[in-house]
């Protein structure tokens, strides 16, 4: 089964909220198989839309990925990134 790559772009429009995210995010996306490779670190955007956080965690599996999405710790987290930033989301499986 292939590894899955979970990708967000995100604006923080509240960074106090959006710390509180992103405390209780890490370890529900570890609880789940998740590793992160990049995560909020310097970047160059080529083209689209100009998100200045960007993250990329790896997943044992696309269905391991959502799962953690869909979990009850990861929603918890979530709830502080809604009204806090704009996010863009997604998971895409890798090539084996």
């Amino acid at each position: 089964m292939p590894t899955a790559l979970w990708i967000a772009h995100v604006h923080v429009t509240d960074a106090e909220a959006y710390g509180r995210y992103a405390k209780e995010a890490g370890p529900a996306i570890a609880a789940h198989g998740g590793v992160f490779l990049a995560r909020g670190g310097r970047y160059v955007q080529l083209e689209g839309n100009d998100r200045a956080r960007n993250v990329v965690a790896r997943f044992p599996s696309l269905e391991k990925a959502v799962e953690c999405y869909n979990s009850p710790a990861y929603q918890a987290a979530l709830a502080h990134a809604k009204g806090a930033s704009l996010r863009d989301l997604m998971v895409v499986e890798e090539i084996e």
